[in-house]
């Protein structure tokens, strides 16, 4: 089934790339663009190899799409992400998953009446869309579980679409998680028997992205979070980087950054990295 997947969004890709190349936002309030990836490797080795490595394939799919308004003093910016990545090893009994991500990030704000200042609200969804399994193969999270929602008022400060801060010192955070993963202990920061677990408390958003040089962009996402209730000195943190190298039309490097750390789910900071080269195409 993931094999069947892996090869639908390879096909996806492609005939994306040739459908879509006309395609124009003409609309005067919104403005509209996406990076749309497939990265691909692939190593083999026979008998004779002395040098020693296993035969693998590997392939990962990735969504960033932007839909940003402004009209009068009213901005409203939302960006989408979508992950996914599969990995198979020569000889490994399973498929390995090596990205999984959805994710929804939606600002907006209205002018204060000064320079770069407005009020604001924001809505954050983050979650996965395949199974997760530990390294005895065991489930620990699928669909919508776990599921984050954070939502407040605040204030935003913007310099433009590359550069911007959102405060909200009143935001509440939402995590979901489906109960037979807290049958036995906490999972989450979900404590047992639960299946959800709210927090209230402040929220910083932090958003930047710059040309390094030619054909290189980085875009940074950062995302501080303390929660009143409890240990609000132990404030959570959502680290994302996004490199996009360009070689051409069609074809980037691409190196996906991305650092969490909640004592409330692991007292440990999680890093993930992607990095591969692959069709890419701008939208």
């Amino acid at each position: 089934m993931k094999n069947l997947l892996l090869i639908f969004v390879f096909t996806f890709s492609i005939f994306s790339i040739k459908a879509q190349e006309a395609i124009k936002d003409t609309t005067k309030v919104w403005t509209k663009k996406g990076n749309m990836s497939l990265l691909l490797s692939q190593s083999t080795y026979n008998k004779q190899w002395l040098g020693g490595g296993t035969s693998n394939v590997a392939g990962n799919f990735g969504l960033n799409y932007d839909f940003n308004y402004k009209k009068g003093g009213v901005v409203w910016d939302n960006k989408f992400i979508l992950a996914y990545g599969l990995s198979k090893i020569k000889g490994a009994e399973r498929t390995a998953k090596t990205d999984d991500r959805i994710e929804l990030n939606s600002l907006w704000g209205k002018e204060s009446g000064t320079k770069n200042w407005y009020y604001s609200m924001y809505f954050n969804f983050k979650s996965q869309m395949d199974t997760g399994l530990d390294r005895n193969n065991v489930k620990i999270s699928h669909f919508f579980s776990p599921a984050y929602f954070q939502f407040g008022p605040g204030f935003l400060w913007k310099k433009d679409n590359n550069l911007s801060v959102n405060f909200a010192p009143a935001a509440g955070k939402l995590i979901l998680v489906h109960k037979h993963f807290t049958e036995f202990g906490p999972s989450f920061g979900v404590l047992q028997g639960d299946n959800s677990r709210f927090e209230f408390g402040a929220s910083i958003s932090a958003y930047y992205k710059l040309v390094a040089v030619t054909n290189v962009s980085i875009e940074n996402r950062l995302n501080l979070y303390s929660n009143y209730l409890e240990d609000p000195q132990n404030v959570d943190i959502d680290y994302q980087m996004n490199v996009v190298m360009k070689i051409n039309k069609y074809l980037s490097a691409n190196i996906a950054l991305q650092t969490i750390y909640d004592d409330n789910s692991i007292k440990a900071v999680q890093v993930k990295e992607v990095f591969g080269l692959g069709i890419n195409y701008l939208f």
